[in-house]
């Protein structure tokens, strides 16, 4: 098949990544796969101005990255424009696959012959800062929908009425992510994803966090994220990594007892599968993909979004666990991590795009 994945841009974002692995993936398996973006964004005037200024300390950054595309198994077209992908920029194709909400707008007036449309849905975006009736129309669209977890494959059939969706799981570089056979810390240890992204539900964790503190006065919280905090403080306990490199994040995770998302809602969890690939059990609120991850009572426990209490007693209870109580559960959690690989996911992908072909 020849397969043209349309991005909003290229950078270092959790969703590129996996549009990344499945670009490298299917060239392998033989197709020929083109990877189509706007090119890098420059400063407006404005933008200039408050830069040139230093006006409150303002910085312009793009964020323009193709580290994840450098990758000689397929093409990589970088268009003249800013914004938008245009139909001329696109090459003939059997299939043609949106990745985003706009991106989706894009895809939708392109010609027949770019190639089947599939939309390819991370998450669901209808949020406040963007302009969600327009996010709504593009999950209408007719298009085959590809997604990666059983809550965003319900929110389609469901709220959208779309027939046909595909349901292909996120996996885990089990290479990147794997930890040898481990035991409890001999001091109790938890980890974290910091993110000030209020989806990410951090005050809620670090609530969680100081109730366990007054209950376990030895307990070590680890975390890491992209920067250092701005909006609110994160108390002098938490031993914060900023942009640790991946084999630092590995180590991260075979550090921590367990691993807390406590999430409003995640399109996949992928923090938690890679803690499991890890060993390290976990514990997160129902905010969507960690649902299709967690077997309650098996490698974690999942709880109601914003409900401290109960997140602190499951949490409690797998950091209080004897050795062997929590070995049992550290072994479904590398298990259930190590029993769906990359390889199997872009098959499923694979055989997606040819339902969508077919349909």
């Amino acid at each position: 098949m020849k397969i043209t994945f349309v991005v909003p841009t290229l950078n270092l974002s959790g969703g590129l990544r996996v549009v990344s692995i499945y670009a490298k993936l299917l060239a392998t398996k033989g197709h020929i796969v083109t990877v189509v973006s706007p090119k890098e964004k420059t400063a407006t005037v404005k933008q200039r101005v408050k830069r040139a200024l230093k006006w409150k300390g303002y910085q312009f950054k793009n964020k323009f990255d193709d580290t994840f595309f450098k990758n000689p198994e397929y093409q990589v077209l970088i268009c003249k424009s800013e914004s938008k992908v245009f139909n001329h920029d696109v090459p003939d194709a059997d299939i043609v696959i949106a990745t985003w909400w706009e991106t989706a707008e894009w895809v939708n007036e392109f010609s027949g012959n770019k190639g089947k449309k599939v939309y390819f849905i991370q998450g669901y975006e209808v949020y406040e800062h963007l302009p969600k009736e327009r996010v709504k129309t593009t999950y209408r669209y007719p298009f085959f929908k590809i997604t990666i977890a059983n809550w965003l494959v319900d929110i389609m059939k469901k709220d959208y009425s779309a027939v046909q969706v595909a349901l292909v799981p996120n996996s885990v570089n089990q290479e990147a992510f794997d930890a040898d056979g481990r035991v409890k810390q001999d001091r109790p240890t938890i980890g974290f994803l910091f993110s000030e992204t209020e989806l990410k539900g951090v005050t809620t964790a670090l609530k969680v966090i100081e109730n366990l503190k007054q209950r376990i006065p030895s307990l070590r919280v680890i975390a890491f994220g992209s920067h250092l905090p701005v909006t609110f403080s994160v108390p002098d306990y938490v031993e914060l990594s900023i942009s640790p490199k991946q084999e630092d994040i590995r180590l991260l995770y075979q550090q921590c007892d367990l691993w807390l998302c406590c999430s409003l809602i995640e399109g996949f969890g992928l923090t938690i599968l890679e803690a499991m690939a890890c060993r390290t059990p976990a514990v997160s609120t129902k905010c969507g993909g960690p649902e299709d991850i967690i077997t309650e009572g098996k490698n974690g426990y999942l709880c109601d979004v914003d409900d401290v209490n109960a997140l602190t007693v499951v949490s409690q209870r797998i950091l209080g666990m004897s050795d062997k109580e929590w070995l049992v559960f550290s072994s479904h959690a590398y298990e259930y991590a190590q029993s769906y690989s990359w390889s199997d996911a872009a098959g499923i992908f694979e055989a997606a795009l040819q339902e969508a072909l077919c349909a």
